[in-house]
């Protein structure tokens, strides 16, 4: 039996680092899981506050410097064509597609939030201050559009996309 001490030894050991090597990378998944509930950056599914049914799905970026924008990068309403336009838009944006127009603009970290930014309502082609901030452990962002002061404005409960 004695033969056969140095190969369980070896085989044990050998489990062990595996056993180690899984911890290791349990531990680093769960940290950049938990990292990612601390930002807006990600895809988001908008839906819209008067009906309560999907509209798009908008792509929140990180410019490198914290500041964040989003674009729409799919539209879920079962009416939707993929070459609608903006036509109510007064900016440079007037006419051009919906899909790929970014729609979140300047957005800067604020506390808990972001705030000092724009958003533009593809619908009615009016550009809002925005403010916004994550809820349900990072898994819903709340968008605050507004006129002036944040009370005058309306807001949206995006879900994050997977």
């Amino acid at each position: 039996m004695t033969q056969f001490a140095p190969r369980a030894r070896a085989i044990a050991l050998r489990m062990a680092r595996h056993a180690a090597l899984a911890s290791v990378l349990l531990l680093a998944g769960a940290a950049t899981a938990m990292a990612q509930t601390d930002t807006a950056v990600g895809t988001w599914k908008t839906i819209d506050d008067h009906t309560g049914q999907p509209k798009a799905l908008v792509q929140i970026t990180d410019d490198g410097s914290g500041q964040l924008s989003g674009k729409v990068i799919k539209g879920l309403n079962a009416n939707d064509q993929p070459d609608r336009r903006c036509t109510a838009c007064t900016d440079a944006r007037k006419d051009q597609p919906i899909l790929g127009m970014t729609i979140i603009s300047d957005m800067k970290k604020d506390g808990d939030g972001w705030d000092h930014g724009q958003i533009l309502d593809p619908e009615n082609g009016k550009l809002y201050k925005c403010k916004m901030h994550l809820e349900d452990g990072g898994n819903k962002l709340v968008v605050r559009g507004y006129i002036g002061v944040a009370l005058l404005g309306r807001s949206q409960t995006w879900v994050r996309q997977q």
